[in-house]
């Protein structure tokens, strides 16, 4: 996985939570926020090169990546941002800046809007936020779990691999794509965790938080992809209309899975929004 370890643990109330931290001990803490169905791996690159003046926390969520896995699991919305509190109170941070895609994005704003995380500043990239939310094929996937979850292992990969593919919009070279869905292909853990993640989340988590964006006081920049077919640009249009002061900047050439179509373009958008002075 290019070198992408996660050498440290957290135990939480789904699970054993594993994490990582780059970059100088002194520096300015950024925590970055992974999506679905993807892990810290997808930032990989944006985290190396914020690391060379920040102090970096990634992390893979319960239910993904190279954290647990298990049976009757607890992956929803609800429950990461509550580990995500959690977690940065096992950080010991009080104030990180925090940069989080898709439903990183979610989690990110459930924890300060609800359970009282204080950030330095916010970094929204193609998120989960606003209603409706999730693709048909994703809706169908979580109906029907239970069903997919019994397809035969290169069956269940060819769908993962197809699925994964199409967040992004010039495509994924081979051995990206393969490093992404390994986590869900490699092991029966793997792919069941695949399908409860996502019966396990629903609008309502969104719901409860919608109207309350008014309230985020903090400097927030909303990133898109032009060309994400997952959750459209102007879901980001709308969600910076309703976040007071919010900046959008839109990345040409960029579907869904930003942080591989565009990364420098990416990097350097979070790098300049996170040397901006508060």
């Amino acid at each position: 996985m290019d070198g992408w370890t996660l050498d440290h643990t957290f135990d939480s109330p789904s699970g054993e939570v594993r994490w990582g931290v780059l970059g100088p001990v002194d520096g300015a803490p950024v925590v970055l926020l992974h999506g679905t169905p993807f892990s810290s791996y997808v930032w990989r690159g944006p985290a190396r090169a914020l690391a060379k003046r920040h102090r970096v926390y990634v992390w893979d969520m319960p239910g993904f990546g190279t954290s647990e896995m298990r049976r009757d699991q607890d992956v929803s919305l609800g429950a990461q941002a509550r580990i995500f509190g959690e977690l940065l109170g096992h950080w010991g941070l009080e104030r990180p800046a925090v940069v989080a895609h898709d439903f990183g994005g979610c989690v990110a704003l459930r924890a300060t809007l609800l359970h009282g995380a204080r950030y330095e500043r916010l970094a929204l990239v193609d998120p989960v936020a606003l209603a409706p939310w999730g693709s048909p094929a994703y809706r169908l996937l979580g109906e029907y779990g239970d069903v997919f979850e019994r397809l035969p292992p290169a069956l269940h990969r060819a769908l993962v691999r197809e699925y994964v593919g199409s967040a992004s919009h010039p495509g994924l070279r081979a051995d990206i794509l393969d490093a992404l869905v390994e986590p869900w292909c490699g092991t029966e853990a793997g792919r069941g965790a695949f399908y409860r993640q996502i019966a396990q989340n629903d609008r309502r988590f969104t719901d409860e938080i919608e109207g309350r964006y008014g309230e985020l006081d903090l400097p927030v920049l909303i990133c898109w992809g032009e060309e994400d077919t997952w959750i459209p640009p102007e879901r980001g249009r709308q969600l910076a209309g309703l976040v007071p002061g919010a900046e959008l900047r839109l990345i040409a050439g960029a579907g869904h899975l930003v942080q591989e179509d565009a990364p420098a373009e990416l990097t350097l958008a979070l790098g300049d929004f996170l040397r901006t002075a508060p």
